[in-house]
């Protein structure tokens, strides 16, 4: 397959996550590493790296995307910056250590793992299953030490963090929109630390393909971050005008179905 065709495989996918992440609100993460397992497969990449890349790769994705969605949410006022700044310090601890841990794992183990995750995102979003205020925001100590586990097992499933960031906000009574633009605000470090941990680890790796920069994949990464911010603002004005409630139940589903794809496997 040549190089122009694996990239328009990927500008394809981008623009699938985008229009994904946009009509359900959820990170593009979440999406594009079980796809990108997936097609590292059918690329013929090995099983020891290709699930090191797709999470090396989705990771180096979120730095780009995170911007424009930083920028729309503090147009609006959305994020809270005194929650941020404390969660960044241990968000970008826990990410690099989270880019460690994922590199002393098998490619099997590390599908497993992720598998498990996208079965309990899905079973989260099928029976819509979110935590209550039960608490005051922590301190600056507090949001440090929540900022580094959210960024220490971002970085291993290779998401922003938005999965884990919104309930833990939530759980402690900031507003949904404040908690939704306060973790994509935390998914940039995340990100950044996550994907710069992957290039270093993955560095001189002897089983990477042509065109990897440690465990990102350069021809996906530049294929997915051209379409996917186009197209999340396509999910989004979609959101507007269909069932978003069915959808996500059917996308919860998908989910279930991926997640048992990599248990089986």
């Amino acid at each position: 397959m040549s190089l122009l065709s694996v990239f328009a495989i990927y500008l394809v996918l981008g623009a699938f996550a985008g229009t994904l992440a946009g009509l359900f609100g959820i990170g593009g993460g979440l999406i594009i590493v079980p796809v990108l397992i997936f097609s590292f497969g059918a690329q013929g990449f090995g099983l020891d790296v290709a699930a090191h890349m797709a999470i090396g790769t989705s990771l180096a994705t979120i730095v780009f995307t995170s911007l424009s969605s930083i920028r729309s949410h503090n147009v609006h006022g959305a994020i809270r910056w005194d929650i941020f700044r404390p969660m960044a310090m241990g968000i970008v601890a826990g990410a690099l250590v989270g880019a460690w841990t994922a590199a002393l794992l098998s490619g099997a183990a590390l599908e497993l793992i992720i598998g498990i995750f996208v079965i309990l995102v899905g079973l989260k979003m099928f029976f819509e299953v979110n935590p209550s205020p039960g608490r005051s925001v922590s301190g600056k100590s507090g949001l440090a030490a929540a900022g580094t586990g959210i960024g220490w097992a971002s970085a291993i499933f290779g998401i922003g963090g938005g999965t884990l960031t919104v309930p833990y906000l939530s759980w402690s009574n900031v507003r949904m929109q404040q908690a939704v633009g306060t973790s994509a605000a935390c998914g940039l470090p995340i990100a950044v630390a996550g994907a710069v941990g992957n290039a270093w680890t993955g560095w001189g790796n002897a089983s990477l393909p042509d065109y990897s920069l440690g465990f990102i994949y350069l021809p996906a990464l530049f294929g997915i971050i051209f379409t996917s911010v186009l197209f999340a603002r396509v999910g989004a004005n979609l959101a507007h005008k269909l069932n978003a409630r069915a959808l996500k139940r059917v996308f919860s589903i998908l989910l279930l179905l991926v997640g048992l794809r990599f248990l089986l496997s």
